[in-house]
């Protein structure tokens, strides 16, 4: 099967102060998530979250068993969250099938030995964008929908952040070991998303940028408060959001970003605010 797996190691912010642009890129950007009958893992050592992306255009794909894992099959000892961002497609999951439209959601438990991947229409391919981290107990598979979401409102026009939250994958939602996932859309003529920005010791995230007009790009901010970078973001390219990290962006036009964490809680509200006149 044709497939790629990535590892990488967790990074200071002690070594993040030192890199420049491309070093940045490098550790934390991941882009060709999404590739024609392709597989794409990238393992994160924050937390051993692993980010996928899978395309199935020509031929149903298989959720692969990396070596690094050392485990029987993926969801030996894990759990999977995973939201479509393409056409209509279907996910097997020992033999259950579940059919997923754009911007749907599927959340499976530890413990499923075979997971499939196919696409009801090769000209409009599914786009499968998987989080995963190790789980202590399996709990039920579940299909979400957006009408199943828990949606919120935040931010305003006048300060250009006015955005809707959907969250999918959350215990008010589903049952979960640490995975949790959801999905942030900005409106028209508002571009600052997770502003205040914030950080939380406690888990980690990662972000996948969506919905960006062609010629338009996302500026992510990252890095401690007092010491911010930034990577410039394209559509369909996520970014590693360490612990220590803040997680905020801004578009040249507006824009949707999936948010995926895990860690030590399932506490969505679980952060420690950073003001922003004192950013630097």
């Amino acid at each position: 099967m044709n497939s790629s797996f990535e590892s990488r190691y967790a990074i200071s912010p002690k070594e993040a102060k030192q890199m420049d642009t491309e070093t940045l890129r490098t550790n934390f950007l991941i882009d060709n998530l999404f590739e024609a009958d392709k597989v794409n893992l990238t393992l994160s050592h924050y937390d051993r979250f692993i980010v996928g992306g899978v395309m199935p255009k020509n031929q149903k794909l298989a959720l692969p068993n990396p070596d690094n894992l050392k485990a029987d099959y993926f969801l030996e000892r894990r759990e999977v969250g995973i939201i479509n961002v393409g056409g209509k497609g279907i996910v097997t999951a020992d033999a259950k099938q579940y059919e997923i439209d754009f911007k749907e959601a599927l959340y499976l438990g530890k413990g499923i030995k075979e997971v499939f991947f196919e696409s009801l229409d090769a000209n409009s391919p599914a786009k499968f964008y998987l989080n995963s981290a190790p789980a202590h107990q399996t709990y039920p598979s579940k299909k979400i929908t957006t009408q199943d979401a828990e949606i919120v409102q935040l931010g305003s026009m006048e300060t250009a952040n006015h955005r809707i939250i959907k969250k999918l994958i959350v215990n008010s939602v589903v049952e979960t070991c640490q995975v949790q996932m959801g999905m942030t859309e900005l409106k028209s003529g508002s571009v600052w998303n997770t502003m205040p920005a914030h950080v939380h010791d406690r888990r980690m995230e990662v972000y996948l940028y969506l919905d960006i007009p062609e010629n338009q790009a996302v500026c992510h901010f990252m890095g401690e408060p007092q010491e911010t970078r930034h990577i410039w973001m394209d559509n369909n390219q996520a970014v590693i959001s360490p612990n220590w990290s803040i997680h905020s962006g801004a578009g040249t036009s507006n824009y949707t970003f999936i948010w995926g964490m895990t860690g030590e809680n399932l506490d969505y509200g679980d952060m420690d605010v950073c003001k922003i006149t004192e950013l630097r």
